[in-house]
């Protein structure tokens, strides 16, 4: 028997949740890295049973409240105003419109809506606007999540003060491999930024991007970045990069599969409480490679016809896949009504129906 089993009343064995780490050496990783593919689905498998129901997957909704013309150069990123992507500079959403697009998101099932802008900061100005919007979708019983680019501590403890739930700011790729992909922002200021977040009592949503050229030392080296926060993340969104044209890493050569499931796998052994995400790139997958980053231990989609620039597996595709898995939407204790969150999915392409969604009213995954 495993030291990860322990034998219940029956005689049958049980998972036994892993202790809580912060000191995994990158040594360790790349071994986990390196493990029979067959041997490392087991092994995340068994974590995940442990601290989740395996065929539970958290759904949320995002929404871009400013599109556009971002001062960063993240090569991979359409928004960047640095790159001509054909993407136009759009304002920050009013307030109404935000509210509305969340009540759609939670008719269809959704227990959390997230909301993003193009900024490398905010300004004082918009960060009012911001807090109200906050304050309103809270209020419909969502959980909430903002990326808004680097904030300092006055700025998060005045977001968690408005009832912001989770923060989303993203390590992207390896400390060393980071350069190669933003100068106008430094791995300090990413961590210090997490740091703001956590310190003002919100969670954190943190992960990184994979395909953009990295060597797998880097991808080892990027979750070993994120199983040295204290706490965890609560939420670990792993994107794969999706090439836009015009975009530095347009030709870079695709990540296999199966690496990028591995690296699912290894998030989920190393932040045993944490949700993963399968995030963007699930456009490009097929059903069987979503399905073994399922089996790996991702617990959390996000679901649409659009991520701003770049494509989502429409909802209607989402319900049939998780009907052929026999997966369901996770519950949340801050839905009101359990019945929305059973139906979920189901009420996915009534949601579709309902919002003729334009790409300026969706946000890109790659920032989430």
């Amino acid at each position: 028997m495993s030291d990860a089993q322990h034998a219940g009343p029956n005689g049958q064995t049980t998972p036994i949740a892993p202790r809580i780490r912060h000191d995994w050496s990158l040594t360790e990783i790349e071994a986990l890295f390196a493990l029979p593919f067959n041997d490392l689905l087991f092994r995340a498998q068994q974590v995940h049973r442990a601290n989740f129901d395996a065929n539970a997957v958290q759904v949320s909704t995002l929404l871009s409240i400013k599109t556009g013309a971002c001062p960063e150069d993240c090569k991979y990123c359409p928004q960047s105003g640095h790159y001509a992507t054909g993407l136009g500079k759009e304002k920050l959403l009013e307030i109404e419109k935000v509210v509305a697009q969340a009540k759609a998101a939670q008719e269809a099932g959704a227990s959390r809506f997230c909301m993003g802008a193009a900024w490398r900061s905010p300004r004082e100005k918009d960060l009012a606007v911001v807090l109200e919007m906050v304050s309103r979708v809270k209020e419909l019983g969502l959980e909430t999540c903002m990326t808004l680019g680097m904030v300092d501590g006055e700025q998060a403890s005045r977001l968690a003060e408005a009832g912001l739930d989770y923060y989303n700011h993203n390590l992207d790729t390896s400390p060393e491999y980071y350069g190669e992909i933003i100068t106008t922002r430094t791995y300090a200021d990413r961590l210090e930024t997490l740091a703001n977040v956590r310190e003002a009592g919100m969670k954190v949503c943190a992960g990184g991007i994979l395909g953009m050229g990295e060597a797998p030392r880097d991808r080892a080296a990027l979750l070993q970045q994120l199983a040295r926060l204290e706490p965890h993340p609560e939420s670990v969104p792993i994107n794969m990069l999706v090439k836009v044209p015009g975009t530095p890493l347009e030709d870079v050569e695709d990540l296999d599969p199966i690496e990028f499931v591995r690296a699912i796998a290894v998030a989920r052994i190393l932040m045993p409480a944490s949700h993963v995400r399968l995030s963007a790139g699930r456009e490009q997958m097929d059903e069987s490679t979503q399905a073994l980053a399922f089996l790996a231990g991702a617990n959390s989609i996000f679901y649409g016809d659009k991520l701003l620039t770049t494509g989502n597996p429409q909802a209607t595709r989402d319900r049939a896949l998780f009907d052929k898995l026999g997966l369901h939407p996770e519950r949340r204790d801050t839905c009101h009504d359990d019945d929305l969150q059973q139906a979920a999915l189901e009420g996915a392409l009534a949601h579709q129906k309902r919002q003729a969604r334009s790409t300026a009213l969706a946000y890109d995954a790659t920032q989430a």
